[in-house]
């Protein structure tokens, strides 16, 4: 017996990881210097975070640290083995907390298995990668197995997104005072993806929406696996941007009819580096390339 846990970043909602049986560390963000746990949408956490963005306040996020793991890895332990798939650590360096948390505990429980992957997915793209490792636990693949197709397939996983604004990339550190400054007063819509570890790296530089959103959907048709006969997910996530995401939803079905496509909620952890105001797509493609 073996349990599959994750991170709050994968911004799957509460009812759905315990739908999978899947259970997530959540993350914690701050705003105007008070303190949040991210809900993963059990309460309307979400909303009130968004109407804090609308008023001008800033949001901060933190790693999860080591003694947190901990106490969240041992009730999981005493029951059997785990896999913990972990956020991208080209975006956080809580995996190195969570790998240490694990290595620590393999004297406490020296008769489990623990195994850490770095996943190199964010936000719905990681939550797309835990859903499927939970539908191969579910068709008996061992602890072994599981970890071994989650290292060899992590980096198949594609997410190309953009962002109708520059300003919280700017906060974070993504991107140049000056870059942002020009890119909003421009109105520049930017479309970026995740290279092989996971770090973000520009596509293009649109100068309209449409035309980011248009290029991000032709992204996906050159790299999505096996092209218009897709039939695997293709799910897609915003911050508080529901209609434009909608409407990328529309486009896709119309590509790829036999696709499963969903939409969820980018989540506060997310939402506080990149801000209202981006869509984001995932789906399985061959492997990502290295950035240019």
């Amino acid at each position: 017996m073996y349990t599959l846990s994750c991170e709050s970043t994968v911004d799957l909602n509460y009812e759905h990881l315990c739908k999978i049986n899947v259970p997530a560390i959540p993350y914690a963000y701050t705003v105007d210097g008070v303190d949040y746990p991210d809900d993963m949408r059990q309460g309307n956490g979400l909303a009130i975070f968004y109407n804090q963005l609308a008023q001008g306040k800033h949001a901060k996020t933190s790693l999860i640290n080591v003694e947190s793991y901990k106490e969240f890895f041992r009730p999981l332990l005493s029951k059997g083995d785990l896999l913990h798939v972990a956020f991208s650590s080209a975006l956080s360096n809580s995996v190195v907390n969570a790998l240490s948390a694990a290595e620590s505990l393999k004297e406490e429980f020296p008769e489990r298995k623990i195994f850490v992957v770095d996943t190199t997915c964010a936000c719905v793209g990681y939550g797309l990668f835990v859903d499927e490792l939970a539908e191969l636990r579910d068709k008996g693949m061992s602890i072994d197995e599981l970890y071994r197709w989650a290292m060899e397939n992590r980096t198949k996983v594609h997410h190309i997104f953009y962002s109708t604004t520059l300003t919280y990339f700017r906060r974070s550190g993504r991107v140049s005072s000056a870059a942002a400054l020009i890119g909003n007063i421009l109105r520049i819509c930017p479309v970026m993806h995740t290279d092989v570890n996971g770090k973000i790296v520009p596509v293009a530089k649109s100068i309209s929406e449409t035309k980011a959103m248009n290029r991000m959907i032709e992204e996906i048709a050159q790299t999505i696996r096996d092209g218009s006969e897709y039939n695997g997910k293709l799910w897609l996530g915003h911050s508080n941007y529901i209609g434009p995401a909608n409407r990328v939803a529309s486009e896709l079905k119309e590509r790829f009819p036999k696709a499963d496509i969903r939409i969820y909620d980018i989540g506060p952890v997310i939402a506080a580096h990149c801000g209202p105001g981006t869509v984001f797509a995932c789906y399985w493609g061959d492997e990502r390339v290295p950035a240019k």
